[in-house]
């Protein structure tokens, strides 16, 4: 039992986040243990939950990873600790796209079976603020809808109005917000500014979000709605047992298994503040698989870890330190060289950026024939996704459901082995698959494919130059 709260809001832009971080800090202020989730695949405020409570961020994405591990997702996030806040996606209803409720807050919460706080921007109305709230709660009779907090209010007067006609609405105020500019986080062409290049800033403003959620809320109100959440009867999920195939199941010939006795692999992650993006369950899942993982800089290291094996480059903002990343030629030329040893290599959108000739004419790794650039069009969604070729982290004919969110375009866009066959929202393929690597802009969730991260390993024991196949 998990006393758990989601933060949601009727649209983007409300406050969610200022809010749910906010909250996190404030009650890991009061001393208590608090878990931190995300709903979606965003990798950015996860970043900062964690620094608000001393934890990993997690995401709970049912699209990616499926309905049915969500509540097992969380649990594991939560274990041990004494309160879970949980901050949600867009609007409360909001979810994939012509998939119904699928990966909407609404639906988390549901799965979750979470009271939901509703963040309410405030800002442009006072009596129609009930019928929003109202509409909202009544919806749909599975989401409970256990308080608000108004956001941006900006007088006493407003506030009196504000309250007075939710008053009738039945929905009880929990916090009241003004405009506070210490508490705000810059944004940019893909959303906030990573914690990770923020450093002192997004401290004192997790800081000031804290104190501005302890001012303005009623944390004991919060709390007690928190512990008024029913059991949850559901399994942790287990990094140790995700990838193994099910009892009397046989095992997947397209999954290998480590060989006893063999050397552990070592795998080189990609960190820092160019590459911020990484699900934790993936280091989890690579470590349950028999691997040891070892973080490296590509901002700072001049050469990717001692023994390194394999390599795993996800997303972040490589455009952003382009010359950086350049101007460090010894460990680009050493990614090259384990690139064309034929070591399995695995990355992602910024990983994919990285390993190309160039991004915006500065020379980049060079492991594809391939140059990127920034471009003015936002290529965001939800994929649908088959390996059209074999590579270190799925066999062709391999499903699985992943993430696009990037301003940039690679000329051409995929190699001559693809990575995938896209089914949405247009048909196309797109990725590089050669030698050990498999390049896409394509973020996949492993907790969703645990195949995957067991393959990858396993590729990696066998050495530079092992078939892809199996």
């Amino acid at each position: 039992m998990v006393a758990r709260l989601v933060i949601a809001a009727p649209s983007s832009g409300a406050g969610k986040t200022t809010v749910a971080t906010g909250l996190m800090a404030a009650f890991a202020g009061r001393g208590l243990a608090v878990s931190p989730h995300k709903v979606g695949p965003d990798y950015i405020d996860p970043g900062y939950h964690a620094l608000a409570t001393g934890r990993p961020g997690r995401n709970l994405d049912a699209y990616m990873c499926g309905t049915g591990l969500i509540a097992p997702l969380f649990a594991h996030g939560a274990r041990g600790c004494d309160l879970a806040v949980v901050e949600g996606v867009m609007g409360l209803y909001d979810g994939a796209a012509d998939q119904g409720e699928l990966a909407s807050t609404a639906q988390v919460a549901k799965l979750l079976k979470a009271p939901v706080v509703l963040v309410v921007d405030a800002s442009s109305q006072s009596r129609s603020v009930a019928a929003l709230v109202h509409g909202f709660a009544s919806w749909d009779p599975e989401v409970r809808i256990g308080g608000v907090i108004l956001n941006k209010v900006a007088t006493d007067r407003h506030e009196h109005l504000l309250r007075e006609a939710l008053g009738e609405s039945g929905v009880p105020v929990l916090g009241v917000l003004r405009r506070a500019p210490a508490v705000a986080t810059p944004s940019r062409h893909l959303g906030l500014v990573p914690v990770a290049e923020r450093q002192s800033a997004a401290v004192e403003a997790v800081s000031a979000q804290a104190e501005q959620v302890r001012a303005g809320c009623d944390l004991d109100a919060l709390l007690a709605l928190a512990r008024s959440a029913p059991e949850l009867h559901t399994e942790a999920w287990d990094p140790a047992l995700a990838g193994r195939p099910a009892a009397g199941e046989p095992v997947v010939p397209t999954t290998p298994v480590l060989r006893a006795g063999c050397p552990q692999p070592r795998i080189a992650v990609a960190g820092g503040a160019a590459f911020t993006f990484s699900y934790a369950e993936h280091a989890e899942l690579l470590t349950a698989a028999g691997a040891e993982v070892v973080t490296f800089d590509p901002l700072r290291d001049e050469a990717l870890p001692e023994e390194t094996s394999g390599l795993v480059i996800g997303g972040g903002f490589p455009e952003m330190y382009g010359a950086e990343l350049s101007a460090n030629e010894p460990l680009r030329k050493a990614v090259a060289e384990l690139a064309r040893s034929g070591a399995p290599v695995a990355a992602e959108c910024a990983g994919l950026l990285y390993l190309a000739r160039s991004l915006d004419g500065t020379p980049m790794c060079g492991v594809l024939d391939a140059d990127a650039r920034m471009s003015s069009r936002l290529t965001l969604g939800y994929r649908d996704a088959v390996a059209v070729s074999d590579s270190p982290l799925a066999a062709t004919g391999t499903r699985m459901r992943g993430h696009e969110f990037h301003r940039t375009v690679i000329e051409p866009g995929a190699g001559a082995a693809a990575a995938w066959g896209l089914r949405q929202p247009e048909r196309r393929v797109e990725g590089f698959v050669q030698r050990g690597v498999h390049a896409s802009y394509v973020h996949t969730h492993w907790a969703g494919a645990p195949e995957a991260a067991v393959r990858f390993v396993a590729h990696c024991e066998r050495g530079p130059g092992a078939e892809s196949g199996t």
